[in-house]
């Protein structure tokens, strides 16, 4: 598995950090870690916008 950054683009803010298998899979991550099923059921004011989605080494 590959680990993304997820963050929000119009503040910068990082919003999760964390292994996922695809770019999509990560923002169900994100979600789950915030407890929503998923990122279709997480509220769009939770995210704040535009999320930019990067695969990042550490």
């Amino acid at each position: 598995m590959r680990v993304f950054q997820v963050r929000q683009t119009r503040t910068g803010a990082i919003l999760w950090v964390g292994e996922a298998p695809s770019r999509e899979q990560a923002l169900d991550c994100m979600a789950h870690a915030a407890g929503y099923m998923d990122f279709a059921h997480m509220p769009s004011q939770a995210c704040g916008g535009d999320l930019q989605v990067e695969a990042i080494s550490l």
